[in-house]
């Protein structure tokens, strides 16, 4: 892979990182390294890699979107013989044959900016959180409106967009998506496997923070893409608008007055987790697997809901919202060594 680079991202990742940089070491000409302020020793372990380190300013931003765009321009103007850029979060690591693959999608797509895979979890089993994750990874193939963090690029459409928009806490790539997909170029997802993911969830907290990172991605993708043709995240937000705040409210202040009638709208959430359990199931999923993402995706409308509200009250009082986090800190294993 002489012509591929590799931009990884990552802020404590710890041993996940390790696992990152160890499964794309020799695989690709050139790797950068971009860190958040991470305080385990990751920026110490990479540069014992002999990779390249970005380490960001933290009087700035931090987010995954200003990460991937840093690290994209660092590594294009450092090496610019480089023909396609590979991207990877520090809790993921690249499945073997994955690059072969993507590259050979790209040249023979001329059209094609975008191609990823599919994702997996590492440990799906080791909680219900890691589960949810391990199935919402699950998109279908073919084109696609948006990638996720993992996936293989060409420099040359990412450059004519601009790159990633770095004053984003979440969602840069499907906003990068919408951007090339208004200058014609196309998404590929395509029926390989690409990187193992660790989302390493154990607490009901955790989950909670992370939709509600989620929450303020919507909302900041359909205020900047809303009134677009295609109405970017627009019907998803008011869909969380709606189920994590209008109807409880509804129900709540009119129960004086309907002398509790009113809280019978309360019965549209066990509906809806039976539609979305049933659209699950009839998707391939297991039923067990369909109720609990179906429970799961009801009650994520509430910290949703929050980002929502979050990110619309950073933007009347013009400040920018700081990185929503989730994941514990687990420092890098002095044991660890850098690989031959």
């Amino acid at each position: 892979m002489s012509n591929i680079g590799l931009v990884a991202i990552g802020r404590n990742e710890g041993e996940r990182l390790r696992r990152c940089l160890d499964s794309v070491i020799g695989k690709v000409a050139h790797i950068v390294y971009v860190d958040s302020a991470s305080t385990d020793g990751s920026v110490e372990f990479a540069r014992s890699l002999g990779v390249d380190v970005l380490e960001l300013d933290p009087a700035k931003p931090m987010a995954s979107p200003r990460s991937r765009n840093e690290g994209f321009f660092y590594l294009i103007n450092t090496y610019p013989d480089i023909k396609y850029v590979q991207f990877i979060d520090g809790d993921c690591e690249l499945v073997e044959g994955w690059l072969e693959k993507a590259e050979a999608q790209l040249d023979a797509r001329p059209d094609v900016a975008v191609v990823c895979g599919r994702r997996r979890e590492l440990y799906p089993d080791a909680s219900v959180y890691n589960r949810l994750c391990d199935i919402e990874w699950d998109t279908p193939i073919g084109e696609a409106k948006a990638c996720g963090g993992d996936a293989m690029m060409r420099p040359d459409a990412l450059q004519q967009v601009g790159g990633f928009n770095p004053t984003l806490i979440g969602g840069g790539e499907p906003e990068l998506c919408v951007r090339l997909r208004r200058k014609d170029w196309k998404i590929l997802r395509i029926d390989a496997e690409m990187t193992r993911h660790d989302a390493d969830i154990k607490r009901f907290s955790q989950w909670w923070n992370r939709f509600r990172r989620c929450g303020h991605a919507y909302a900041e993708g359909s205020w900047l893409h809303g009134r677009s043709p295609e109405r970017h995240w627009l019907k998803e937000s008011r869909s969380i608008w709606f189920w994590g705040l209008v109807l409880p409210l509804l129900a709540l202040s009119m129960a004086w007055f309907t002398q509790g009638l009113s809280l019978l709208l309360f019965l549209g959430y066990p509906i809806l987790i039976y539609r979305i359990d049933y659209w699950m199931q009839k998707q391939g999923l297991s039923s067990r697997d369909a109720r609990i993402f179906a429970l799961f995706c009801v009650i994520g409308k509430f910290p949703l809901v929050q980002g929502q509200i979050l990110f619309h009250l950073n933007r009347l009082k013009g400040r920018h919202t700081k990185l929503v986090e989730y994941k514990d800190v687990t420092a890098i294993s002095p044991d660890s060594q850098p690989v031959p």
